[in-house]
């Protein structure tokens, strides 16, 4: 089956503090993006990437690409005003059925195994969405209130979310809503339920500096 992992990376470094996007950021001396694309071609010889990014750091882009990786198995595409439009974007390069995966680039620490469960599970049966269990309390705001949420039956969401193209294609050619967080919102409004997969702890997603020095100390086990 063919593969593509489309990342999707439209950081601006607003909440970190700085000038330069925060997938570009360095990580023990290489941006946080060569960490995620590095971890899916690892995983896969024969997977594609398409690499999604803002139309104004495309050039960063292809830098990072000729010195870390193979450019022929990698696409660049720019982005758009919403997460939808810029997986849509990716999307648009994918014609062959394949498995395909759609990754934060700023979830830089995601393991080979996740990566192959989520494929071995949307492979049988359509969709694969990684999920782990809270450990904090989770309260419910109301208007005047709030109460508590059993927190056995919350799930939080990580990627890859993982779909056949044959769900994910079309499930993208719908109209754009405010309630399209990921991609599994978007399946699930075309009217597929989808399936959820065991997360990773460590798969955070790098979006303030004490999770870069978090990520320093994980890679620094590996």
């Amino acid at each position: 089956m063919n593969k593509y992992a489309v990342i999707v990376a439209g950081g601006t470094g607003t909440r970190m503090g700085s000038d330069l996007p925060k997938q570009f950021l360095p990580l023990n001396g290489k941006p946080v993006l060569y960490y995620t694309i590095k971890t899916f071609t690892d995983t896969f010889a024969d997977l594609k990437t398409i690499l999604v990014l803002p139309a104004i750091h495309l050039e960063t882009g292809k830098k990072l690409i000729n010195e870390y990786f193979d450019k022929k198995s990698i696409q660049l595409i720019a982005g758009g005003e919403t997460r939808f439009q810029s997986v849509k974007n990716g999307l648009s390069l994918i014609e062959k059925e394949s498995i395909i995966f759609v990754h934060d680039g700023v979830r830089c620490l995601l393991s080979e195994d996740l990566i192959r469960r989520c494929y071995d599970m949307a492979f049988d049966g359509g969709s694969a969405i990684p999920v782990i269990t809270s450990r904090d309390s989770v309260r419910l705001l109301k208007e005047n209130n709030s109460e508590v949420v059993d927190r056995d039956k919350v799930m939080l969401v990580q990627t890859p979310q993982t779909f056949h193209s044959k769900i994910l294609l079309p499930a993208f050619q719908i109209d754009y809503k405010e309630k399209f967080t990921d991609e599994a919102t978007v399946v699930e409004a075309y009217g597929i339920k989808v399936s959820l997969v065991e997360g990773e702890e460590n798969n955070i997603k790098i979006t303030k500096p004490i999770d870069l020095l978090f990520a320093e100390a994980i890679l620094a086990q590996r």
